[in-house]
């Protein structure tokens, strides 16, 4: 079939794309000890290749994968899961699912590419199964108790105690006791409940999560004298730790970003000013001087 010089260089860059995709799911398929993961990868590997065969009949050229996108996915994929990795790698590919489309009567198979595309391919990558993925709960559950306790703690300590070394202790105390209170508890629940999740490696997902973010919101006043700046610093890592991980969970599940980013933030930070403002209040109401 002869095709145009512009149609030709337009299935050029799908079959860039195909080849480069095929190298990315056929290298995490080697890294992948999991055998049905590796065999979801290795299926999705040759669907890619042969739309890769498909675009070459027509452009009867051979096209090199990209190699900054091959190993851009690739470290992404093994620093931050395989399935945020792919499906990341997949969002990106809506314009060339538009782009597809427009071949509608001008190349004979464009319809079956686009069943395959589209289903398919979606099917096994919703196969894949993640063992962090499986204990997001569990993860959500440390992330939010944590930034909505300590950010509550640390906004009204910042007011009633106004000093960087005290609040930090008094903060790290709290943060700690309450890891290992919720690790405990999720335990217990997990143990209870009808689940494949272990209770230890939820109780761990939860505690860890939970220590992290404690971490991070009480070195500002390990390292700062001003506490309302160490305050200041402290809202926008929480702010910062509910975008990141909310994202990470809208790609990886496939769940709506902006009500879930807004409902935390404004949960700790709702309570965060609240605190402060009791803060404010005990500290007059009990004439304490530190």
């Amino acid at each position: 079939m002869e095709i145009s010089p512009e149609l030709r260089q337009q299935l050029l860059v799908f079959q860039r794309n195909e080849i480069t995709e095929n190298h990315i799911y056929s290298r995490l398929a080697k890294s992948i000890k999991a055998p049905q993961n590796q065999q979801v990868l290795e299926g999705i590997a040759e669907d890619e290749l042969g739309h890769y065969r498909l675009w070459k009949k027509y452009t009867q050229q051979e096209v090199e994968p990209d190699r900054f996108k091959v190993w851009f996915y690739y470290l992404t994929s093994r620093l931050f899961g395989y399935t945020f990795g792919i499906k990341l790698m997949e969002r990106g590919e809506e314009d060339a699912q538009s782009a597809y489309k427009q071949l509608k009567g001008k190349i004979e198979e464009i319809d079956e590419f686009l069943e395959d595309e589209n289903e398919h391919e979606q099917a096994l990558i919703d196969m894949l199964d993640e063992e962090s993925l499986r204990y997001a709960g569990s993860i959500v559950l440390g992330l939010n108790d944590s930034l909505v306790e300590l950010t509550v703690v640390l906004a009204g300590l910042t007011l009633a105690l106004q000093n960087t070394e005290l609040i930090a202790l008094s903060g790290l105390i709290t943060g700690i006791a309450a890891a290992l209170s919720m690790g405990a508890s999720e335990y217990l629940s997990t143990r209870s409940e009808e689940t494949d999740k272990h209770p230890l490696k939820a109780s761990l997902y939860t505690g860890v999560a939970y220590i992290i973010t404690v971490t991070i919101l009480i070195v500002p006043y390990l390292i700062l004298d001003n506490y309302y700046l160490c305050l200041a610093f402290a809202l926008v890592s929480a702010v910062l730790i509910i975008a990141i991980f909310n994202y990470y969970i809208s790609v990886a599940k496939d769940v709506p970003f902006r009500r879930r980013f807004l409902e935390m933030a404004s949960l700790s930070l709702g309570v965060a000013t609240l605190s402060f403002i009791l803060g404010y209040f005990i500290r007059n109401a009990l004439g304490v001087e530190i």
